[in-house]
């Protein structure tokens, strides 16, 4: 597990609560815990804004739940929800010392809308800021009352934290056209703040997606579902409308570093019909400073949020990215040559450097709109404003998809025969102190003599590697006694 200094610096750098943070860092590995396990490994599909985020590019709506599509039926049971959740809970707590107690886990089964069964999980954490009193939770919505049109794939999960396992996190997902369909009927719907945001921001992105497959796949989940097929008129005069202009502070405000002005989200909806509807497309916006003969033409600015004070970069630039992706003009404090610094309001667009390694941060100054560019050493300072700005250039700064993403391999996936045993779950490279235990195998317990933390190995062996225990203190025993064993 992380220490908590690392969740601070992370969440200084993202501009967010460190609580958030710390959700979002549990949230990866309740994703590998998941997709881990046999029995949830190949059925359950991964779905929602906290897929796009984790899964295919960052939208900086740092999210609270998970939310699965589980091609197995038999799976919305209380006893198997409490049963594998326990497995899973053990396994995370053995390979990253995260904690989700037995007590602060509950699932409640419930019929939907359509009178279908679904389920609702709140599963309970003690990560790195070592809260006091109960645990905060995680939520996850259940059903298998969805038509997935198109078959599961493998994605990877960014995790931007110290502690990535070896390999990384994978995780079956919906593939980028069935989330985006997904989202627009979710958005037809119920009309929630969180769906107008997460569709302008895949809108925004060019990821090259198959417009005509968005369209067949919503057109089949509306179907399903028993709604007509979203328009512009019908989301302008839902019942819905007026409370999804009320609730844009109170649902969106505490997971963005500033909340965008509901407007700039709401006026972008005719873009996307008409994407929608294959209608005539704007000219392409021009590119800013990537022509200037000094630009390495070789770098890109990594895809998803990152700790770019590990690489030596104080300056505050997933705030800028934040405030990019947004549309959001920065507040930005420089220091110019003559080392006097002063304040200016920028539209910021791209990041580039130069052949002898300096870092570039392209803007439009918005006082006179004139361009300009700022070597990214100097800059003291950035807040991201709720002043909304139409791009003049095209916006680089939040990239399009993940750098790290697999090679898409698209194939349908099936529910797991009752005839066959679960596939095991495939061997992946893992750090050094990790066990990388498959789920089901003999293990023996030991437990510290020291700190109680317990500790599982394939051979009877008491010796212990230098942990830290439950207070995220480093412990001074290498000793532990056997406690039992596990199959």
């Amino acid at each position: 597990m992380i220490d908590r200094q690392e969740v601070l610096e992370f969440a200084g750098e993202v501009g967010l609560d460190p609580n958030v943070v710390e959700k979002d860092y549990v949230l990866g590995w309740m994703l590998a815990g998941i997709s881990n396990h046999p029995r949830t490994r190949d059925s359950w599909l991964f779905k929602g804004g906290t897929c796009l985020k984790k899964c295919y590019f960052e939208t900086y709506r740092f999210s609270e739940d998970l939310d699965f599509t589980l091609l197995d039926a038999t799976h919305l049971d209380e006893v198997f929800l409490r049963a594998t959740f326990a497995e899973i809970g053990q396994w995370i707590y053995d390979e990253s010392g995260i904690e989700l107690p037995d007590t602060a886990r509950a699932f409640q089964l419930y019929a939907n809308p359509r009178g279908k069964a679904s389920a609702q999980g709140r599963v309970g954490y003690r990560g790195p800021m070592q809260r006091q009193g109960d645990p905060p939770r995680i939520r996850l919505d259940l059903t298998d009352d969805e038509r997935v049109v198109r078959g599961g794939e493998r994605r990877t999960v960014h995790h931007p934290y110290s502690d990535v396992p070896g390999g990384g996190i994978q995780v079956l997902s919906y593939c980028f056209e069935e989330v985006f369909a997904e989202k627009f009927r979710a958005l037809a719907e119920r009309e929630r703040p969180r769906d107008l945001y997460d569709v302008i921001h895949l809108h925004r992105h060019d990821t090259g997606a198959d417009r005509a497959a968005v369209l067949e796949i919503l057109t089949l989940k509306c179907e399903f579902k028993g709604i007509p097929v979203p328009t512009l008129e019908s989301l302008r005069g839902s019942p819905h409308h007026g409370a999804l202009r009320a609730d844009w502070k109170q649902m969106l405000a505490h997971q963005l570093p500033q909340l965008p002005p509901f407007e700039a989200f709401w006026d972008e909806l005719p873009k996307v019909f008409d994407w929608l509807r294959a209608a005539p497309m704007q000219e392409q916006l021009p590119v800013m400073g990537s022509l200037r003969s000094e630009i390495d033409q070789t770098w890109h600015a990594p895809a998803m949020a990152s700790s770019w004070r590990a690489q030596g970069v104080t300056a505050p630039l997933e705030i800028i990215r934040f405030a990019a992706a947004n549309r959001l003009c920065v507040d930005l404090e420089y220091q110019d040559e003559a080392g006097r610094t002063s304040t200016r309001t920028i539209e910021p667009y791209s990041l580039r450097r130069t052949s002898a390694g300096d870092l570039l941060l392209y803007a439009v100054r918005s006082q006179d709109g004139q361009d300009r560019s700022y070597r990214v050493d100097r800059i003291r300072g950035a807040r991201a404003t709720q002043q909304a700005f139409a791009p003049r250039y095209l916006v680089e700064l939040s990239a399009t998809a993940p750098s790290h993403a697999p090679e898409i391999v698209r194939s349908p996936v099936r529910a797991p025969s009752p005839f066959t045993s679960p596939r095991a779950p495939s061997v992946r490279p893992r750090a050094a102190t990790r066990s990388g235990r498959p789920f089901g195998q003999a293990r023996y317990v030991f437990q510290c003599s020291y700190c109680n933390k317990k500790f599982e190995r394939s051979q009877y062996d008491g010796a212990l590697n230098p942990h830290k225990t439950k207070d995220g203190y480093p412990c001074l025993s290498r000793i532990g006694y056997y406690v039992t064993t596990k199959y």
